[in-house]
């Protein structure tokens, strides 16, 4: 999963007041329930010592409708007086959390946005088709979901004849070909906006034969991302709780299918001792070379942070200055712009200086003995080892590779 949407953080300097909140409020009582955990969160941040003008300004925010039906989550974060970070996601957080202190908190972001799918679902007929792209995490301004894009193919002969003979068969093919046309319209706007947004799936539903014509008008990068769903349709209402089932579902399997490609990656380099590595130490070595395609975490680290958290790093004024000593800071240039902070936030700083994802796994489906591990663009024969001394800065100790 990309993390991209976080990089406005980068380059401010504390302190930082981060909220990470439910925002669902289908009606007046779910409004009145926003205010009262607000009111929850701002009391913690009074404590920590968070301004209070940026804590009326957080609060007047999080009173403005988001205009999102259905359960979701807010983040956001403000330095200096000012807010830098306002995100919706599209699931609720786990736990709510808010601090003022010299970091943001990213993982329990970070986490949200990944138990999310960025996707285009098209809601297709023989006239055309109602297209809505919903990120994963979406900047205010707006909603989770932009504006519905309805598509019309303009080609108005969709229905065949029931007379005989000749006039049938040319009012018949006529139909078809209506049909034909109108696929292609709608074909070229899904594969528009699969250019424009990069979805990560593409939904496909509706008429049944429309979705089939659909589907093979498109281009191969379209194609490749299209699943169907049954059940979906342009009218509203139509079994429409039971299209959401099957939505839910579907997008239940990709997070998975997402996530075990990750996975099964990682293992298999991490069994033959290739391009993954799951130690602190050793992920801070390769981040500093630019090489980690994708950091993973422990799913509970996003919730407690209970290794990382505890875990200072050393970072410096460029993203790729990590170490876990100052000594190691001085070593690659840092100099004076050498400072501490959290493991858990030094990692996923690093990860966005270089454009890696993050993946977190379920408790016990991978060796992550610190909590985190990597898996790697390329690696050779300086690269930290597991079944070999490492190379960071704890070159003593041996990795057991089971």
């Amino acid at each position: 999963m990309k993390i991209d949407w976080l990089k406005p953080l980068i380059g401010h300097d504390g302190p930082f007041t981060s909220v990470y909140i439910d925002a669902t409020r289908a009606d007046e009582a779910g409004e009145r329930e926003v205010e009262n955990r607000w009111k929850g969160l701002r009391r913690i941040l009074e404590r920590e010592g968070a301004p209070e003008a940026i804590l009326e300004e957080i609060g007047e925010r999080l009173a403005r409708p988001t205009h999102v039906a259905g359960p979701h989550g807010r983040f956001v974060v403000a330095a200096h007086g000012e807010i830098v970070l306002d995100k919706l996601l599209s699931n609720p957080p786990v736990r709510e959390s808010a601090s003022h202190g010299p970091l943001p908190c990213l993982l329990p972001a970070a986490h949200a946005a990944d138990q999310s799918v960025a996707r285009l679902v098209v809601e297709v007929n023989r006239e055309g088709a109602d297209l809505t792209y919903v990120e994963s995490a979406r900047a205010l301004g707006g909603s989770l979901e932009k504006i519905r894009t309805a598509v019309s193919g303009g080609h108005d002969v969709i229905s065949k004849a029931h007379a005989g003979g000749w006039s049938h068969r040319r009012f018949e093919s006529r139909a078809e070909d209506s049909w034909e046309r109108n696929a292609e319209a709608v074909a070229a706007e899904i594969d528009s906006v699969v250019i424009e947004s990069t979805p990560e799936v593409v939904i496909l539903t509706g008429d049944v034969r429309a979705v089939a014509l659909v589907r093979g008008a498109l281009a191969k990068r379209s194609a490749d991302l299209a699943i169907e769903v049954p059940g979906g349709s342009r009218n509203d209402g139509v079994k429409d709780d039971v299209f959401r089932d099957r939505l839910d579902e579907a997008l239940d399997r990709f997070r998975e299918g997402r996530r075990s490609v990750v996975l099964d990656h990682f293992r298999q380099e991490h069994g033959r001792d290739g391009a993954a590595t799951s130690s602190l130490d050793d992920v801070v070595t390769v981040l500093q070379r630019g090489q980690v395609a994708e950091l993973i975490f422990d799913e509970s680290e996003a919730i407690t942070a209970d290794r990382l958290g505890d875990r200072q790093l050393w970072v410096g004024e460029e993203l790729l200055q990590i170490g876990t000593s100052r000594a190691q800071l001085d070593d690659i240039g840092a100099g004076s712009s050498a400072r501490e902070m959290t493991a858990d936030v030094a990692l996923v700083r690093a990860a966005l200086g270089q454009d890696a994802g993050i993946t977190f796994a379920p408790a016990g489906s991978v060796d992550l003995p610190d909590g985190v591990g990597a898996v790697l663009r390329w690696h050779d024969q300086s690269t930290p080892s597991e079944g070999a001394p490492s190379l960071s800065s704890d070159t003593e100790r041996l990795h057991d590779v089971g």
